[in-house]
């Protein structure tokens, strides 16, 4: 058992190996014009016409933190395989690695000298929403955490973003969406649950690198009963097609982190 300051750190940097993903520094893409007549069918038609398309990706994200009673800044290294392996390791010293492949989620921390290491249940339970890999490699490009082909949604315009909400309410959790018109990209999603007064908001901004539409930047903005989490992420030097290897071994010794 760990106590609640230390689990909200430790969530808090695998929440950072989550929703983390950008590009080389390029103008920021402009937004597009609103089509009051387009059909919500077509959004979600446009939405996934615009899936990156990638085999390999890395560069360096360069964080900054604020829970309300500390804040701090640090950088660290990203290499994905896409539908196959997210690895992230703290820079310029390796004392924090996580590493999240199809079904397992693990990272150490050599300074605590402890890990954890399991499956998708508590992050699920923690957002409120089955999660897999394939739904956090989506919240990494700037797409619907959630295949929006799968429920009949309604749209609106809320400024300049196409807002997308199912028609059938969830009795779990409240989920919405806004897509950008110029691209279709997510501007931002969030997740939450009122009654247990959960929230979680993430914002995108755009760039092109190669042809490509990647996020440039993203502000998650998470609460937690009475605890504020704001995380700003600023991604530098990401490249696309690289040869990449993905060292991760726990080392012996340290203690194992339970979640409960």
């Amino acid at each position: 058992m760990i106590n609640a300051p230390k689990l909200v750190q430790r969530l808090s940097f695998l929440a950072l190996a989550i929703f983390v993903m950008s590009c080389k520094s390029t103008k920021t893409i402009a937004a597009g014009e609103v089509n009051p007549s387009i059909t919500t069918k077509r959004i979600i038609a446009n939405h996934y016409q615009n899936e990156l398309d990638f085999q390999t990706l890395s560069g360096r994200i360069k964080i900054a933190y604020d829970d309300g009673k500390s804040s701090q800044g640090f950088t660290v290294n990203l290499r994905m395989q896409k539908d196959s392996t997210i690895w992230i390791s703290s820079s310029p010293i390796p004392v924090v690695k996580a590493m999240i492949t199809k079904d397992r989620v693990s990272f150490y921390n050599k300074l605590q000298n402890e890990y954890f290491d399991g499956d998708f249940s508590y992050l699920s339970n923690l957002l409120g929403t089955d999660l897999d890999f394939k739904k956090v490699q989506n919240l990494l490009i700037g797409n619907a955490v959630l295949d929006l082909r799968e429920e009949k949604y309604t749209s609106k315009i809320v400024d300049g973003n196409y807002g997308l909400e199912p028609k059938k309410l969830n009795d779990l959790f409240k989920i919405l969406f806004f897509i950008e018109p110029k691209n279709f990209k997510v501007s931002a999603q969030e997740l939450s649950q009122p009654w247990e007064n959960r929230f979680l908001k993430m914002q995108y901004q755009y760039q092109n690198l190669n042809t490509k539409v990647l996020p440039t930047t993203i502000a998650i903005e998470a609460i937690n009963k009475d605890d504020k989490t704001n995380i700003g992420l600023e991604y530098r030097g990401m490249e696309f097609g690289k040869q990449l290897r993905f060292p991760y071994k726990i080392p012996k010794g340290f203690d194992e982190i339970v979640l409960e």
